[in-house]
């Protein structure tokens, strides 16, 4: 049996005990869904973080640098500034006022059902768009690493998505906790090794280290090419680059405070004073992180070579081929073996925040106006849909096949995201004359425009009727001006009324915990 195999079937073992203890703790929905609301402030910061830093971050981004430099680097600047929105705007603020999820917010001063049910729909979309890349990720680097066992990449997505669809439908919130805390501990230290090995073979002289970055050489086409990984332009060229850079800034920036698998991590914790200190820990442990991303990246440009990971396996293996080059196999199997728990942390969150919104929000507050049938009827919807959407992220995954670069998938999801949920967000919560027509314009504007775009974008249509890679340059004024527009042609009394209560439990948390034992 080769040592990669064996290490990631250690972790499954591990994650598997942690799965049965939470399953004997999370029965009852508030268990199920916020896992109880005994997560410390520490302990759900490392499982942010572990929510966080997905595939994309780990194998897309370090594959981004490796290929262009500065370029893939904006991914990691536009990650670690994204968390200073969701601190100063939302992460207070939703744990005052919300129960479950996102739709909660909105359903305080507003009209239940029609926000409900398109705040759910846009869960579904964000979850779905970010839950594909990390199973891409997950089916190529499995497969490349069992493909003596037989293990094909459609194999490998499988494997993956019903060890997912097990975290979420037996141990829940709390199961997948745990799991994201132990993945953020594997991860920070895999990288902070990977970073020292790098820097040691430049002597530890960062200047060394970068003289190095500015004169990358590989072959394109049979001739030999050597470029300055340092300045832009190798990713992102004209005529369109800047523009498409400022759009996926756009999108990670606001993309992160409207994340629903971010978002629900907050209804974990026992008050908001232990929310703002898990943002804390998630921005210290997020930000050390994606600075070593530039050690990874830019390591497997020069140590390993472009032409050397476009052949083992693509763009995607740039940090494992990196690990395999400066210690061997065992290292190489180890850092495999974090990626490999990085996606699986990462999928469970983003199926429990999918179920948790159809369950909550579309199945009892719209279907059944917010009572449910028989006990514990909640619970078995989130489970049945942990179910479904976990086949459909691994059918579109193994449609997608192994080519597909993570990170750009993921940027995509923080476009919906800030297109569709954030606007409502900031509205609900900031301004009184919100109403019920401009959250439903705003969630409709946002998803439409931003779906709409990036299937007629250059990643996924041969049409290219929009030049630019992400769509949040121009979906997220959309989605802002659709819930402004919205809000302005309509009135509601009672929406403005209550936003007197929301500013005040808003802020100072007032009612919140009675609310939330209901």
């Amino acid at each position: 049996m080769s040592l990669p195999l064996l290490m990631f079937l250690a972790f499954i073992a591990a994650t598997l005990g942690i799965t049965y203890w939470a399953a004997g703790r999370s029965s009852g929905a508030s268990a199920y869904f916020a896992a109880g609301r005994r997560i410390t402030g520490w302990q759900n910061g490392l499982a942010i973080s572990g929510d966080y830093m997905s595939a994309a971050s780990f194998l897309g981004i370090a594959g981004l640098i490796a290929f262009y430099g500065y370029d893939g680097f904006m991914y990691s600047v536009g990650f670690l500034v994204a968390y200073l929105t969701v601190l100063f705007v939302v992460a207070e603020p939703l744990r005052n006022v919300g129960k479950y999820t996102m739709a909660d917010v909105l359903a305080f001063r507003l009209r239940a059902r029609p926000v409900r049910a398109w705040a759910s729909l846009s869960t579904l979309a964000v979850s779905t768009f970010y839950m594909i890349a990390q199973m891409v990720g997950a089916g190529a680097l499995v497969s490349l690493l069992l493909a003596d066992s037989g293990i094909g990449f459609t194999g490998a997505v499988t494997g993956v998505g019903v060890l997912m669809i097990v975290y979420v439908v037996f141990g829940g919130m709390l199961a997948t906790t745990w799991v994201q805390i132990v993945k953020a501990v594997l991860l920070m230290s895999g990288t902070f090794l990977l970073s020292i090995l790098v820097l040691a073979r430049f002597g530890f002289d960062l200047g060394a280290f970068f003289d190095a970055a500015s004169g990358v050489t590989y072959q394109v086409e049979g001739r030999t090419v050597t470029e300055n990984f340092l300045e832009p332009g190798l990713y992102y060229r004209p005529p369109y680059g800047a523009l498409d850079l400022i759009s996926l800034g756009m999108a990670l920036i606001f993309g992160t405070a409207g994340l629903p698998h971010i978002l629900i991590r907050f209804y974990t914790v026992p008050d908001a004073k232990t929310a703002r200190v898990s943002v804390f820990w998630a921005m210290l442990l997020i930000g050390v992180f994606y600075m070593m991303t530039t050690f990874l990246g830019f390591g497997a440009a020069t140590l390993v070579g472009r032409n050397a990971i476009a052949d083992n396996g693509g763009i995607n293996m740039s940090a494992p081929l990196l690990a395999q080059a400066l210690a061997g196999d065992v290292f190489f199997a180890f850092i495999s073996a974090v990626a490999f728990a990085t996606i699986l942390a990462v999928v469970a969150g983003l199926t429990i925040s999918a179920s948790t919104s159809f369950a909550h929000d579309f199945y009892t507050n719209v279907l059944h106006h917010g009572r449910e049938r028989s006990p514990g009827e909640e619970v078995r919807v989130a489970r049945w849909t942990a179910l479904v959407v976990g086949a459909v992220s691994i059918a579109i995954a193994i449609i997608l096949g192994p080519g597909a670069n993570v990170a750009f998938l993921v940027g995509l999801a923080f476009a919906v995201a800030a297109s569709a949920n954030l606007p409502v967000i900031v509205f609900s919560l900031y301004w009184s004359k919100f109403t019920t027509r401009g959250a439903v314009w705003g969630l409709a504007a946002g998803l439409l425009s931003s779906i709409g775009l990036i299937l007629v974008s250059p990643g996924f249509s041969s049409l290219e009727l929009f030049p630019l890679s992400n769509p949040g340059i121009v979906s997220i004024p959309l989605g802002f001006l659709a819930a402004y527009v919205g809000s302005i042609t309509s009135r509601e009394p009672s929406a403005e009324a209550k936003f007197i209560e929301l500013n005040v439990r808003a802020n100072t948390g007032l009612g919140a915990e009675k609310a939330l034992d209901h």
